[in-house]
């Protein structure tokens, strides 16, 4: 590992200890550590009301940019919800998730632990589509799930969490990250 990665990975351990996450949070997971995306460096795709900005590292803009215009040739009309987020924002949630009464494990179902949030990486997009409700396990109904299901993957991105998958968080059928060729 090299002295910035090292660096980086002293900072997440210290925030799991912080945060009372188990030390082995990460193997239990299947998880790898996910690199933290320059910000200065991300460009923003969408402006969401009453949300931050999505912001994407400028491969996965470019690649988003290519997705979205392939789906709405098939009428298909997909919204950026969040792209981009921070290893300190992902504490906050964390934090505030905690704060509110849920227990650990229920808040590392349905969030990926600091430093392993693909969003860290400004790869990562949570979707939508007009009429629906966001970030709701219904997403995998509705025509737009159906088309990132059949052609995400020829524009890059895949689906992080299936039903079922190895790392124990929720079916999130909304979420996609760009996986460079």
């Amino acid at each position: 590992m090299n002295p910035p990665a090292t660096a980086y990975a002293a900072r997440i351990a210290a925030l799991h200890r912080e945060l009372g996450l188990p030390a082995d949070y990460a193997i239990r997971r299947r998880l790898a550590l996910q690199p933290e995306a320059d910000e200065a460096a991300l460009l923003t795709i969408a402006t969401p009301p009453d949300s931050p900005p999505v912001r994407l590292t400028p491969p996965a803009a470019a690649a988003w940019t290519r997705l979205r215009q392939s789906a709405q040739a098939d009428g298909v009309a997909l919204e950026p919800l969040s792209g981009f987020r921070s290893v300190n924002r992902q504490v906050e949630i964390i934090r505030r998730k905690r704060d509110a009464g849920q227990p650990l494990a229920a808040i590392l179902a349905s969030v990926a632990a600091p430093g392993y949030s693909e969003h860290h990486t400004g790869h990562a997009l949570d979707l939508g589509t007009p009429g629906e409700p966001e970030l709701e396990e219904g997403f995998a109904l509705t025509s737009a799930y159906r088309w990132l299901r059949d052609h995400a993957r020829d524009h890059g991105f895949h689906l992080s969490y299936p039903r079922d998958n190895p790392h124990g968080i929720v079916f999130e059928p909304w979420h996609w990250c760009w996986r460079q060729a």
